[in-house]
């Protein structure tokens, strides 16, 4: 067999076993190791390049990043931050039409501006979201399917964690990714928002048979406004004030951030020693299963270079002659079909390598091309049967009647929300460059 052929097969190998339920790191770790040592005929030889794989890409500086704004995603959601947002968006939206589900967006629009973890998001406001709703006459379904689509602009809106990956897989400046997501992001929660508005008007039924009109008190008086909302704003304006204003480098932001967090959650006495050793055990786990998913890629990368597998790729879709809205469209197909059967951080991993050399090939602005693979991957998080989201939510619910189906189907109108802002961003690449 030819090192191409052998490529191919170790690639077929890999999927067959994430398909047979082998965790991915596992499947690309094992898949490499083989296909190298059919490659170089020396298993040996197979575990030092390997090896070398690993330790360059663990000891590279800019890997701090990941545990910093895990770390701060935690201390926001523990000191009661994501509650804030909440109340603060759903003062905005109370005399609108369905305002509690605007609010519940623009909660989490907040909240991904201080934590860029969609995971954590889905599960603070399943706890504050989902009973609100309910009370004030939402059906589950809905409100469910709200915090579902609303929690996934973690992963879009600035500081992301798969911006972050990314930019290290493609070598591209994480902060030009983080400014290239604001637009898309404010798109993408706009597009929800007023999706909500359409439906509490002509499909009311969609919402909730005993939904209430909107809530016509006072609100939060303006003391308990600025209470609540000036250290959300002042943790944004602080992270991402620093990076855009040349202040900060996103790894020196993401631990400013981390102190700020800690002295915000210090002073409003909300933060413990118990509840800090949690938020560290729960950064420890994140940020290890985040590495070991990039070293088993690195690993996978050096394996497919070796094979030739990206350059032969690269030729056969040039000579398919499918043109570049063909390649393009075609990967975007890939990506969202990936996504129901694997996480976000796997598709990236698998699919990024393969394709960077043929859209570097093209011409592809990377910039662009990352903010079309991050809203593809997101559409991800909400598809059956994996949609990591949704699971997410189901365990952080205590109400059994809701099952995974609701969620799903609660979810689904905002996946086609998201299906538009996607053409978007594909048809008018401006909208993920203009700030660049």
């Amino acid at each position: 067999m030819s090192p191409f052929e052998i490529g191919i097969a170790s690639f077929g190998g890999m999927v067959a076993l994430v398909y047979m339920g082998m965790w991915v790191p596992f499947a690309l770790m094992l898949a490499s190791y083989v296909g190298v040592w059919v490659i170089k005929g020396s298993p040996l030889l197979a575990g030092k390049l390997l090896a070398l794989a690993a330790s360059e890409t663990i000891s590279s500086y800019f890997f701090g990043v990941v545990p910093l704004f895990v770390l701060m995603g935690y201390i926001v959601s523990v000191t009661g931050m994501g509650k804030d947002a909440f109340d603060v968006a759903n003062h905005m939206f109370r005399r609108v039409r369905g305002g509690l589900g605007i609010g519940t967006v623009g909660a989490n629009a907040i909240f991904a501006a201080i934590t860029g973890i969609s995971i954590a998001s889905a599960a603070v406001f399943t706890r504050i979201a989902v009973p609100e709703m309910v009370q004030h006459g939402y059906s589950k379904r809905f409100a469910v399917g709200v915090v579902a689509g609303s929690s996934v602009l973690g992963m879009l809106i600035p500081p992301s964690l798969l911006l972050i990956l990314y930019g290290l897989l493609t070598e591209q400046s994480v902060g030009d990714l983080f400014i290239a997501g604001i637009i898309p992001g404010i798109l993408l929660a706009v597009t929800f928002s007023i999706g909500i508005l359409a439906m509490a008007y002509f499909k009311p039924g969609m919402l909730g048979e005993g939904i209430s009109k909107p809530l016509t008190d006072g609100g939060l008086s303006p003391r308990e406004l600025i209470a609540k909302g000036l250290p959300i704003s002042g943790l944004i304006g602080l992270v991402l004030g620093g990076i855009y204003g040349g202040f900060f480098t996103p790894i020196e932001a993401g631990a400013v951030g981390c102190l700020g967090a800690i002295i915000i959650g210090l002073l409003r006495r909300k933060l413990s020693l118990k509840d800090f050793w949690q938020v560290l055990n729960d950064t420890g786990l994140v940020t290890a299963s985040i590495l070991f998913l990039i070293i088993a890629a690195q690993m996978y990368s050096r394996m497919l270079a070796l094979s030739g597998v990206p350059a032969g790729f690269g030729t056969l879709i040039t000579t398919a002659d499918i043109g570049y809205w063909g390649v393009i469209l075609s990967y975007v197909l890939l990506v969202i079909v990936m996504g129901t059967i694997l996480d976000s951080s796997s598709i990236m991993l698998i699919l990024v390598p393969l394709m960077l050399p043929v859209i570097t090939a093209m011409g592809v602005d990377l910039v662009w091309f990352g903010i079309v693979t991050i809203i593809a991957v997101e559409i991800g998080l909400l598809t059956p049967p994996f949609g990591i989201s949704v699971f997410v939510i189901k365990s952080a619910l205590d109400d059994p009647s809701i099952t995974l189906g609701d969620i799903f189907l609660g979810a689904a109108p905002f996946a086609l929300m998201m299906l538009v802002v996607l053409g978007l961003v594909l048809t008018f690449p401006i909208l993920a460059t203009a700030l660049i």
